[in-house]
């Protein structure tokens, strides 16, 4: 979801937010894994200097603006970040991503309402992975299209696969290009799965294993590669090495982590106040 989402942007003059499951759209706009790992790790040469640890990713240059931890809370900053977009008449658009936990929070109606009333910038996406912690998506919701409840801000809405890179980049391209052109919002609910359980101390008892095997038989680098692998693009050969250097890239971060100074105690009062320079 987030790979293909973030292929549809022009980084230069686009924003993204999104919730704490921010750790595949911080690498598909291009942050430095090792900043990311020594971020986990809460280390000084982290792209947070390891005060945000793994919710709270940021990259301003990239224009990234998080991995926030509060439950909706990135939908208001989103909607404000497009709201800025067109107060100083800029050309771009925002990609607001959050979870299906944060559907039923007042602050995913308030900012759809405004974002149709002042014809803002921006797609929201909601990253459909089944499950709100441990519960079923039809155990919360009355209604499990979640793609129409933006129908009630006369928000065009609409369900996309999220298993398929290709088609979410598509979908995507094409609600940012309109947001672009009409400066008309949208809502994509983007069905994906959650194959380990939300939190390390989640067991996942609520779902059967046959049912996580199902959903891996559709993992998105599968049919990708698949896809690839039919029209000549990808050998076995190259995969192969592709998969080999990305776990390279990963046992760097890694050293670089564990290598990497922890903030001294001087940082407890860092970027805590911003003073009045004037």
């Amino acid at each position: 979801v987030a790979v293909g989402s973030i292929a549809a942007l022009d980084i230069k003059k686009d924003y993204m937010i999104t919730a704490y499951r921010d750790h595949g759209h911080a690498l598909a706009c291009g942050m430095d894994p090792k900043a990311l790992m020594a971020e986990l790790f809460g280390k000084a040469t982290g792209c947070s200097k390891g005060k945000g640890g793994s919710m709270h990713f940021f990259d301003a240059k990239r224009h990234f603006f998080g991995g926030h931890g509060i439950v909706g809370a990135q939908i208001s900053l989103g909607t404000g970040m497009a709201f800025k977009l067109n107060y100083q008449k800029e050309d771009g658009v925002v990609l607001c991503f959050s979870g299906d936990g944060a559907i039923h929070q007042g602050v995913f109606h308030e900012s759809l309402n405004l974002a149709k009333l002042w014809h803002l910038p921006i797609v929201y996406v909601c990253e459909n992975n089944q499950y709100g912690m441990g519960t079923a998506v039809q155990r919360v919701s009355a209604v499990t299209d979640l793609s129409i409840k933006s129908a009630a801000y006369d928000i065009p809405g609409k369900q996309v696969n999220g298993m398929n890179v290709l088609t979410v980049y598509e979908e995507v391209l094409a609600a940012v290009n309109q947001a672009k052109q009409q400066r008309l919002p949208s809502f994509l609910e983007i069905k994906t799965y959650r194959y380990k359980g939300h939190s390390m101390s989640d067991p996942g008892k609520y779902r059967t294993k046959e049912e996580i095997e199902a959903y891996k038989e559709q993992d998105p680098i599968l049919i990708l590669q698949k896809q690839m692998m039919a029209e000549k693009l990808l050998t076995e050969a190259e995969f192969q090495a592709m998969d080999s250097q990305i776990k390279q890239i990963c046992n760097e971060a890694v050293a670089f982590a564990e290598q990497s100074p922890e903030p001294g105690l001087e940082a407890l009062y860092q970027d805590v106040l911003v003073e009045n320079q004037q």
